[in-house]
């Protein structure tokens, strides 16, 4: 039986990120019986898990620093993806070397993430007291601050409900 499939597996940057995921797969079975090869196998599978993963969680939230936030963990694991394949590779524990054919798709994955990205609203969110993206130094920026937060805006994301199924929340009998 198949699935719907969510809107975010849809989009480009998940189809690109399931491509890096179905890579790991291919060099992963080919790493040689070695006592790293299970320990690199890990690596790379968990970060093209938290690569999708951070997708969906950027596309079920509104907010542009918790999508930015997520966005920088999936580059991390990108990276992290990289350079298993790359330390593989050095470490001549592959049967072939994959550096090259990750590189091509980490570039790809990069292009399409870049384009997601650029998409997010930067004018919905909130500061989030860790004064990354919002400088609290001033009451006076502290006041812009609030005055940027809608929360209706906010709330309404809560109450989306585009397939008439029930959401995220059970309804109450």
């Amino acid at each position: 039986m198949s699935r719907k499939l969510e809107k975010w597996e849809k989009l480009p940057v998940y189809q690109k990120a399931q491509e890096l995921f179905d890579l790991v797969e291919v060099i992963a079975d080919a790493l040689k019986e070695n006592d790293r090869k299970e320990h690199l196998a890990a690596e790379m599978f968990g970060n093209a898990a938290i690569v999708q993963a951070k997708i969906a969680g950027a596309e079920g939230g509104g907010l542009y620093s918790l999508r930015m936030q997520n966005a920088v963990v999936i580059k991390i694991a990108v990276q992290g993806m990289f350079n298993a394949v790359a330390f593989a590779s050095m470490m001549k524990i592959n049967e072939k070397d994959y550096t090259d054919l990750m590189r091509v798709k980490v570039d790809e994955f990069r292009l399409v993430f870049n384009d997601w990205i650029r998409g997010f609203d930067k004018t919905y969110d909130i500061p989030d007291n860790w004064a990354i993206r919002f400088d609290t130094s001033t009451p006076e920026q502290e006041k812009l601050e609030e005055l940027m937060f809608d929360e209706d805006r906010f709330f309404e994301d809560f109450d989306d409900d585009e397939e008439g199924e029930g959401g995220i929340w059970p309804e109450e009998e």
